[in-house]
């Protein structure tokens, strides 16, 4: 037991402060320049969507007033963005050990579903002008999509310069450039009605955009969810990795493997190890965190290492728990996931 105690104390310490050092932010756009950008987007989008709204009264083009009501939801995507930066750039304190960054994944998720609710509502618009075509000013309608398309190309390049690594900003993104193919839409569409008179090319245009929209809020509510329910990233297969730990030199055994992702872009880890008597435990945490930085990018990790018991050594099989000291026993008394051994196993 005193050998047990020397070694995980320091070494949980040791991980915890490296991981939180290294993994703070990892992404090479500063959230300043976030900000900044998302703003920029912001005062566009806002600024051309009342324009846009007066327009589609003048010309009862209820074509034109859809788009304002999508770019209403492309500025509330941002707010959100942006409050949600701000809430995640708080220190860590009391109860909210990892801080608030959590809170750019609600945005995330939040603009996941407005895009799959904004997309039935104009999928059911879409339908009932396929029945019944209203009656709308080409002209006017043709001039505004085309204005609409040079503004969404702004905002878009303002969020492309913004870190999209980030699933927050990613969701932000989504909107506008959705937004972008509903204009484009729309402008084929008033080219028709005026060359042909054909009315129904815009219900044809919205649905075309509603399928865009469809696969980018399920993308958005799967990514945001993985990381809500603590799936190992996507890049990750947790079986894989711990086989290569528990190939590396004096590892015995590796259990109790987690992986999951604080936020979009920062994973951690944590890992019971089991090393040879006599191995030097320090020596084999420090390598093992290397490992995990070079070849994961993961640097939150915590690792705690023992030395492993004589049975372990004796080709325990997975599952022969029984075999183990009872102070092994104790620490895993309910082990979570396979456990990896240099040796064929079953994951």
């Amino acid at each position: 037991m005193s050998d047990h105690g020397h070694d995980h104390g320091p070494q949980q310490a040791h991980g915890s402060g490296h991981g939180h050092g290294a993994g703070g932010h990892a992404h090479g756009v500063s959230a300043d320049a976030d900000r900044r950008w998302l703003a920029i987007a912001l005062a566009l989008i806002t600024a051309f969507m009342a324009v846009e709204v007066v327009i589609g009264i003048m010309a009862s083009s209820l074509a034109l007033i859809s788009d304002a009501a999508h770019m209403l939801t492309d500025a509330a995507s941002i707010v959100l963005a942006l409050v949600a930066m701000r809430l995640a750039a708080r220190p860590a304190r009391g109860g909210f050990t990892y801080g608030l960054k959590r809170a750019e994944i609600l945005s995330a998720q939040a603009n996941g579903l407005t895009l799959l609710l904004l997309g039935a509502w104009l999928a059911y618009e879409a339908v009932r002008r396929l029945i019944d075509p209203p009656k709308v000013e080409g002209g006017l309608m043709l001039a505004t999509a085309l204005a609409g398309i040079v503004v969404n190309v702004a905002a878009t390049w303002c969020l492309s310069r913004a870190n999209r690594s980030s699933l927050n900003v990613q969701g932000a993104y989504q909107h506008i450039l959705n937004d972008l193919f509903a204009f484009i839409g729309t402008a084929i569409a008033a080219l028709i009605v005026v060359l042909t008179g054909f009315a129904r090319a815009d219900a044809i245009a919205t649905l075309v955009v509603v399928a865009l929209m469809v696969k980018a809020g399920y993308g958005l509510l799967r990514e945001s969810g993985r990381i809500f329910l603590e799936a190992a990233p996507a890049d990750v297969d947790p079986d894989e990795l711990g086989d290569m730990l528990v190939g590396e030199p004096a590892v015995v055994e590796v259990h109790d493997l987690h992986v999951w992702q604080i936020t979009s872009g920062q994973s951690a880890l944590s890992a019971h190890i089991l090393v040879e008597p006599g191995g030097d435990c320090h020596a084999v945490r420090r390598d093992l965190e290397e490992l995990l930085r070079h070849n994961y990018s993961i640097t939150h990790t915590t690792l705690q290492v023992d030395h492993a018991p004589v049975p372990v050594l004796q080709a325990a099989q997975p599952g022969d728990r029984h075999l183990l000291p009872t102070e092994d026993a104790e620490h895993c008394e309910e082990p979570h996931g396979p456990v990896h051994r240099d040796e064929p196993h079953e994951h």
